[in-house]
C-alpha cells in the first residue's frame, strides 16, 4: 500500500506546496530515501531517470533546516548548467527560503553580490562553488548539507577534481548525499573517500546508508525501442528522412486535424559533432536547436525554452550537456551512435517516457555498433525492433 508524504514525515506546509504544483503520492525512491535522509543518515542512492530524486532528498533537508538560522545550509552540486538551473527551479516551487544559483560562465561578480543576500540553499557547478570558496565568498561553515547529484557524472575524469577538492570544504557535522540513475563502484569508492576525509578516524561507526532501488522496468515496459541500419556517412542524411517520417506519422495519426511535430531529442557521442548535424539539418529545412558544452549560458537557455515549449521540436546535443535534463513530453529519443560508456545508454533512453509516459528510444547504427547494440539489449534485457524508412515511412523489417 502506497504512502502518503504526511506518513513520511513531512510537515503539513511541505505537503501543502507540493499539492500546489500538482504532487500528491510519493515515488518508490521517495518512500524509501525521505526518511533516511530526514533521521540524518550519510546517503548514495541509485534510481532510474523520472523516478522523482530530486524531491527524495529536497524535502527532508528543508525541513530540517526551515527553522534554523542565517546563512547557507543546503548545497547541491550538480555535473550541468541546465541540470542546476532546474534544481533551483525545484527548490523554489517547494520552499520560500532563498535559494542561488552558481554556475560558470555567468559573471562572478554578480553572483558574488547574490551571496551577500544571504541564500539558505545553493545550487551549482563544483568549478565555480570551489572558486566562489577560494575567494571566501562562499562560506560553509554552517551547511548542514552536501548534495551530490548525478554523481557518477560528477566523478568522472573531467570534472573530479572540482567535486573532490568542493566536497572537502565541508566538516565532520556535514550531512553527505549522492545519487543518480546509475551509481558505479568508482562513485562509490570516491563517495566513502569523502565521509572518511571529512569524518577521520570516526567516518566507520556513522551512519550511513545504501539504497539501490530495484529497476521500475521503464525501459522495457514505458520504452519502444528501434533501431535502424545506416552506414556511418550517411547517418545526417538518414536523420533527415527519419525526422520527416515521424512528422508524417504524427500528421496521419492525427486525421487531418491541426498538426504538431512530435518533440525529438538528438544525441551524438561527439561534442564537436552537435553544431555540425543541427546546421546540415536546418539547411535542409529541419527546425532544430543545439546545444552542447562550449554554447554560451543566453544560448543554452534560449535553446532549452524554445524546446521545451514545443517552439523547436528538435535538439540536438551531446551526453556531457545534457545529462539530467528533465525535459517533459519528449516522444523520442534518436541516439546517431552508440555511447563508449554503456551508463549513457540508459540515461540517453531515459529522457523519453517521464512521469508515466510513453516513448520511443531509437539508435541508427552502422554494422559495428548494431553488434554492440545486441550485446546491451541482451544485458538491459530490453527488446529491440529492427526497422527501415520506406515509401517515406517507418516499417518493421520482416
Amino acid at each position: 500500500m502506497e504512502k502518503t508524504f504526511a506518513e513520511l514525515g513531512l510537515e503539513e506546509k511541505l505537503v501543502a506546496r507540493l499539492n500546489e504544483i500538482g504532487i500528491v503520492t510519493p515515488t518508490s525512491v521517495q518512500e524509501s530515501v525521505i526518511p533516511v535522509i530526514a533521521r540524518g543518515d550519510d546517503a548514495v542512492f541509485q534510481s532510474e531517470t523520472g523516478s522523482g530524486k530530486t524531491f527524495a532528498f529536497l524535502l527532508p533537508l528543508l525541513q530540517r533546516i526551515d527553522a534554523a538560522g542565517g546563512g547557507v545550509k543546503i548545497v547541491i552540486v550538480s555535473p550541468t548548467f541546465e541540470l542546476a538551473s532546474q534544481l533551483k527551479k525545484a527548490a523554489a516551487s517547494v520552499t520560500d527560503l532563498k535559494c542561488a544559483l552558481f554556475i560558470g560562465g555567468a559573471p562572478i561578480k554578480r553572483q558574488i553580490e547574490q551571496l551577500k543576500e544571504k541564500p539558505a540553499i545553493v545550487v551549482g557547478t563544483p568549478a565555480r562553488l570551489l572558486e566562489l570558496v577560494r575567494l571566501k565568498k562562499l562560506k560553509l561553515g554552517g551547511a548542514s548539507a552536501l548534495v551530490l547529484d548525478e554523481a557518477d557524472r560528477l566523478f568522472s575524469k573531467e570534472i573530479a577534481d572540482e567535486t573532490v577538492a568542493f566536497a572537502e570544504c565541508f566538516g565532520r557535522d556535514t550531512q553527505f548525499i549522492a545519487c543518480s540513475a546509475t551509481i558505479s563502484a568508482k562513485t562509490e569508492k570516491e563517495f566513502s573517500a569523502i565521509l572518511k576525509n571529512a569524518r577521520g578516524e570516526g567516518a566507520e561507526n556513522s551512519s550511513s546508508s545504501k539504497i539501490i532501488l530495484p529497476k521500475e522496468s521503464v525501459l522495457r515496459d514505458r520504452i519502444e525501442h528501434w533501431a535502424f541500419f545506416c552506414e556511418r556517412r550517411d547517418k545526417i542524411d538518414f536523420l533527415r528522412r527519419l525526422i520527416f517520417a515521424l512528422n508524417e506519422g504524427r500528421k496521419n495519426a492525427e486525421k487531418g486535424g491541426e498538426r504538431t511535430c512530435p518533440k525529438i531529442l538528438v544525441f551524438t557521442s561527439r561534442a564537436d559533432q552537435v553544431e555540425n548535424i543541427a546546421s546540415k539539418l536546418k539547411y535542409k529545412g529541419v527546425k532544430c536547436a543545439f546545444l552542447h558544452a562550449r554554447s554560451k549560458n543566453q544560448e543554452r537557455q534560449t535553446a532549452l525554452t524554445s524546446f521545451k515549449s514545443g517552439k523547436t521540436p528538435i535538439l540536438v546535443t551531446s551526453d556531457l550537456s545534457s545529462r539530467g535534463l528533465d525535459i517533459p513530453d519528449i516522444e523520442f529519443v534518436v541516439q546517431t551512435d552508440l555511447p563508449g560508456d554503456g551508463d549513457f545508454f540508459v540515461h540517453r533512453a531515459g529522457r523519453t517516457a517521464r512521469a508515466g509516459k510513453r516513448g520511443v528510444n531509437i539508435v541508427i547504427g552502422d554494422a559495428y555498433e548494431l553488434r554492440s547494440l545486441s550485446v546491451i539489449e541482451k544485458k538491459l534485457k530490453i527488446a529491440i525492433q529492427p526497422k527501415e524508412l520506406r515509401g517515406g515511412k517507418v516499417e518493421p523489417i520482416v
